[in-house]
């Protein structure tokens, strides 16, 4: 099984971990990015709140725009088609609790299409984002997920999820660097407690 090495970038700095979760995680509580080799995304404790909120893209080619992100087929993909940076919009009608965002890459399918560096911004609208994590990406192959927030929650252990109306994913670069991209998945995953409980 492959396994990616995810470098974030938070204000206390650089910091390179190798996570990797299997078919039912046991789901480590110190904020470390989890992987998840499997083509659908993975169960986990956190909500999905990206069905609330509208979803748009710097650019895309015919029949490969933003539903491919959400659709939860693994051989649909949003497909760039336009002048770099390309990113990705979640625009909220409320102000909302983001935990982490899980996102699904291939290297193996995808090659100079995939992503290699991520940066995730929030805000209260377009005009005043601001970057909140930054994600390197070595030859990722199935569903990442990590925290959104670099601010350490109280007790140190974990990250604060981020409150916001806009969440916007900018591809910053392409793996050998390459124009357009390839993402064929993503989910915004609101804090823990918002799970509806059974």
């Amino acid at each position: 099984m492959a396994t990616t090495n995810i470098t974030t970038t938070t204000t206390a700095g650089p910091s390179t971990v190798t996570a990797v979760v299997q078919n039912g995680p046991p789901i480590p509580k110190d904020g470390l990015p989890l992987m998840h080799s499997a083509r659908t995304p993975p169960v986990l404790p956190w909500p999905d709140i990206g069905h609330l909120a509208k979803w748009s893209v710097s650019s895309y080619k015919f029949g490969f725009g933003a539903e491919c992100l959400r659709d939860g087929d693994p051989d649909t993909f949003w497909h760039s088609d336009g002048p770099q940076p390309h990113f990705i919009t979640v625009e909220f009608p409320c102000k909302v609790a983001i935990q982490k965002i899980s996102i699904y890459l291939s290297w193996p399918q995808d090659d100079s299409y995939t992503p290699s560096t991520l940066a995730i911004r929030a805000g209260t609208g377009p005009s005043d984002l601001q970057d909140v994590r930054i994600a390197t990406l070595e030859k990722p192959d199935g569903w990442i997920t990590f925290d959104v927030s670099s601010e350490p929650d109280e007790d140190g252990n974990s990250f604060k999820p981020v409150h916001a109306y806009v969440l916007q994913v900018i591809v910053v670069q392409n793996h050998m660097s390459g124009k357009d991209t390839h993402i064929r998945g993503l989910r915004v995953l609101g804090p823990q407690e918002y799970a509806p409980r059974t």
